[in-house]
């Protein structure tokens, strides 16, 4: 698929912001004051960023307070709704600690559950589509729970558990490229059983559905190549995990190896989601190669 910047900002700025506030919210920092302030305005402000990035990726970005109301039937509506809620329940902790220098545990643990719980949902939105094969499996949630709490472990210098995360995270990065690679094979699917013709025979196309460029080819029949899948798979998994781990590990307590390794990890959330979108094959592009 087209890998379009907006959701490519959308899904790496949401995670990053929703893991480094229910990480806030879970209490494994208590900043007060002004340090308080600054942790949640920038856990805010990557979550809002994103989400907003979401909305110009739509064919109408007007129609945006739309999504809210579908929360039965779409995962994207349930996301909406998930991080007003997130954003509204870590409020009153934040407002304690930024105001007052006490934490509330119970608001601030439910903002951190709906913030993962958001996260789960972003995830959703991709891993519920049958059509893109190698999106609809088990791998796509992991996959972004890890990364947004891996981001919210090293926001927040928790240098132990980054390092942990960090390992479990490039793990789920090479398991979902390994096991995405043959999904489009093993779901079976062929021009004959997409045009239910298969039966007949062997289905070939005469010409083209289309004699120019149109929105199919361009969003859902997007083509890398496969060496530049796997030089940009090395780059991402390098600076998203790697880079940052030995840097937590070779200078644990230097706050410029941290900001080095939050700034690394991000360059490389930011490769490996184009990669999710470039790499992924929707089955209209059937219809095209014949």
């Amino acid at each position: 698929m087209y890998p379009a910047p907006s959701i490519i900002v959308f899904t790496t700025l949401s995670g990053l912001g929703f893991g480094l506030l229910a990480f806030l919210g879970a209490g494994v920092i208590l900043p007060t004051g002004l340090a308080a302030f600054v942790w949640f305005a920038l856990g805010y402000a990557l979550a809002l960023v994103g989400l907003v990035a979401s909305a110009f990726h739509l064919g109408h970005p007007e129609r945006a307070l739309r999504a809210f109301t579908q929360w039965r039937t779409s995962w994207l509506s349930r996301e909406a709704v998930l991080s007003t809620l997130a954003l509204l329940a870590i409020a009153p902790h934040a407002a304690g600690l930024v105001f007052w220098a006490t934490p509330v545990p119970v608001a601030g643990a439910i903002g951190a559950a709906l913030c993962l719980v958001t996260v789960f949902a972003t995830s959703m939105i991709y891993a519920q589509l049958k059509t893109v094969p190698r999106w609809n499996h088990w791998s796509t949630p992991v996959l972004f729970l890890l990364a947004a709490l891996t981001g919210g472990a090293l926001l927040t210098g928790s240098g132990y558990t980054a390092q942990m995360l960090l390992a479990w995270l490039a793990v789920a990065m090479v398991l979902h490229w390994l096991i995405g690679d043959g999904q489009f094979a093993r779901r079976g699917t062929t021009l004959g059983t997409a045009t239910g013709l298969g039966p007949l025979g062997r289905v070939r196309q005469l010409e083209p559905p289309h004699t120019g460029g149109n929105y199919l080819l361009k969003e859902m029949a997007y083509v890398v190549a496969r060496r530049h899948s796997r030089v940009l798979r090395v780059i991402a998994l390098t600076l998203a995990c790697v880079l940052p781990s030995i840097l937590l590990w070779t200078a644990p307590y230097s706050l410029p190896a941290l900001a080095l390794a939050v700034v690394l990890h991000l360059a490389g959330m930011v490769t490996q989601r184009w990669l999710f979108f470039a790499e992924a094959e929707h089955t209209v592009a059937l219809y095209y190669r014949g």
